[in-house]
């Protein structure tokens, strides 16, 4: 007897079972949303730099000594981004070899790339990355004129990203933004 529904019983709990999936797609493009949000405040340069932190002050190397003075010449450090990380013979007979700092700035460069491609919208997501960038920077440079692990080529190049990124992310945001308003004054009469 409970075993068989009518066709109106069936048709309510089917409409139901759709009106609960609904809900859930709409709380996971909440998620994803949010997600997204998050994603387009949080400057991709930030990793890099994280690592290089990270080298900086737990895997600090041995600082090069001058044998003639007894004195560091070059910040600890400087022994872990020279180390290989890949070396391959060429067909010309030489050797080409990445270090740890090349790839550190390979991989900044890609993350750079993809900054200026998220600056291309003109969201609130958009200024708060701008903002963030900033404060990127400027820890950047704080760090690069304070600390002797951070006074290397690799971290100064770093550094000169951050700044890139907050100069051209404005800087395209604005030119995006007066296009923007470019074609709205066109269309309204």
């Amino acid at each position: 007897m409970f075993g068989i529904m009518g066709p109106g019983l069936a048709a309510a709990r089917l409409e139901e079972k759709k009106r609960r999936e609904a809900a859930r797609g709409s709380n996971r493009k909440r998620r994803g949303r949010s997600m997204m949000a998050i994603f387009g405040i949080f400057p991709l340069l930030t990793i890099p730099v994280v690592i290089y932190n990270l080298m900086a002050f737990v895997f600090p190397g041995k600082a090069t000594i001058d044998p003639a003075t007894g004195e560091a010449v070059a910040p600890a450090i400087v022994s872990s981004l020279q180390s290989s990380m890949l070396t391959l013979p060429m067909v010309s007979g030489a050797t080409w070899t990445m270090t740890v700092g090349d790839l550190l700035i390979l991989v900044s460069l890609v993350f750079l790339f993809v900054e200026i491609l998220k600056s291309t919208s003109t969201g609130t997501a958009t200024i708060m990355n701008h903002a963030v960038s900033m404060v990127l920077f400027i820890v950047c440079l704080v760090e690069f004129l304070l600390f002797g692990n951070f006074a290397t080529s690799v971290f100064f190049i770093l550094t000169m990203m951050a700044l890139l990124d907050v100069l051209a992310g404005v800087v395209v945001t604005i030119v995006s933004a007066r296009r923007d308003f470019a074609v709205g004054e066109g269309f309204s009469g």
